[in-house]
């Protein structure tokens, strides 16, 4: 009985096909990814508290702020302002799920945003 190799990836057809990606759409992927990913760590899934976890939330609200920030040039405002939105929105749900409150300017991604009031 002999066993089969695990498939390897064809990484000559992955490098194809990202190459075929537009670099707005892999930002905007991206930045949806991070805002899934927060609200998730935020408890704002339908399981709620079950995966909340504020300290990795802060992360990934400020990586998704410092990717914004850095992408304002590179994409239209058609696709930056829904996703400005979210991070506000997030933001926000951060800092009415924490128990003691960041200073103004001091929350996640408020280095890039400033200050988020609710």
């Amino acid at each position: 009985m002999s066993e089969t190799p695990p498939e390897t990836p064809d990484f000559d057809a992955m490098t194809r096909d990202i190459a075929e990606v537009p670099a707005v759409e892999v930002i905007v992927t991206v930045a949806v990814n991070l805002m899934s990913a927060a609200a998730v760590k935020l408890g704002l899934t339908e399981e709620g508290d079950a995966h909340k976890d504020l300290d990795e939330a802060r992360k990934l609200v400020h990586a998704l702020a410092g990717l914004l920030d850095a992408s304002t040039t590179e994409i239209s405002s058609f696709h930056a302002a829904p996703l400005r939105d979210g991070l506000k929105s997030l933001q926000l749900a951060f800092r009415e799920a924490s128990l003691v409150p960041d200073e103004p300017s001091q929350g996640p991604g408020e280095k890039y945003t400033g200050a988020v009031y609710g």
